[in-house]
């Protein structure tokens, strides 16, 4: 069973349902009965792990690796980071939600087997902010293992894009004054990663997608501290059945694992050392 927490936007109710089997993600946000993830509508990579976790609202890449598949420095025997890293498809260990008296929130152990064999352990903490219209998320990675490892995170925010419209705009800390159509870039899909935190204030950047025609004009904000999430990817697809955009704040640019070494760019986290994340999403 999924786990449940409630809150307000100023003109109704949400519920987010927080899936178990996969890393307590996001399976579904749904505003005035409306849910607005995906489901159905998305493209497979053949990845059972992926082709779930995308159907819902929010899934996290990491923490040994994003995106699409790289061999394992330091290893001959052809192995290869899973698509999207270790965390995607893993079961929490243990869950802790509040008492119907206090403000709703849910914490989250998940450990991880990573490719490199080593081990972290993901601690997650879900909350609704006290005028209950914003939902907060914070993670703290732990390398639990032996041996240093190189951590790095994507949030997918999915959202279905038969909530959207021609008057769909997106926004932002890191657009300035502009506004980019939800069906940027030409053909079917496209992506692109721009740097947010110079563009910040006080550490957090900001963007929004709406209005949407599916939710009488309300608007999706999705705010992110740029100390370890400094970049804002993007991507949509529209293929086939497949209808699908995604907000996708993320700890490194786009570049092959060796060139992101090469350029310092990949720190290494030690044995029993930490690194947090930080997250944060409303309709208004």
């Amino acid at each position: 069973m999924p786990r449940t927490m409630f809150g307000r936007d100023g003109e109704g109710e949400f519920q987010i349902l927080l899936d178990r089997r996969s890393a307590l993600d996001i399976g579904a946000f749904v505003v005035d009965g409306v849910d607005i993830s995906p489901g159905t509508a998305i493209p497979s990579d053949g990845d059972q792990r992926i082709d779930h976790a995308l159907r819902g609202f929010l899934f996290t890449c990491g923490p040994d690796h994003i995106r699409h598949p790289e061999p394992v420095e330091g290893f001959k025997d052809g192995r290869r980071f899973p698509l999207h890293g270790s965390l995607c498809g893993t079961p929490v260990r243990r869950t802790e939600m509040s008492a119907p008296d206090e403000p709703p929130r849910c914490r989250a152990e998940t450990e991880v087997p990573l490719a490199n064999g080593g081990t972290a352990l993901v601690s997650r903490r879900w909350a609704i902010s006290t005028d209950e219209s914003q939902v907060l998320l914070s993670d703290r990675v732990t390398n639990t293992g032996a041996k240093p490892f190189a951590p790095m995170l994507m949030y997918h925010v999915n959202i279905g894009g038969r909530m959207l419209g021609d008057e769909t705009y997106i926004a932002g800390t890191m657009f300035g004054d502009d506004r980019w159509p939800w069906r940027f870039g030409d053909g079917e899909s496209a992506h692109f990663c721009l740097p947010a935190a110079p563009t910040a204030i006080d550490g957090w950047a900001q963007v929004s997608l709406g209005p949407f025609e599916a939710l009488s004009g309300r608007t999706l904000i999705v705010r992110f501290s740029t100390a370890t999430l400094p970049f804002l990817q993007m991507w949509r697809c529209q293929r086939g059945p497949a209808d699908v955009i995604s907000i996708e704040p993320v700890s490194h640019r786009i570049a092959k694992r060796t060139d992101l070494a090469a350029a310092g760019e990949m720190p290494m986290l030690a044995p029993g050392e930490t690194v947090d994340y930080t997250l944060a999403f409303q309709i208004r």
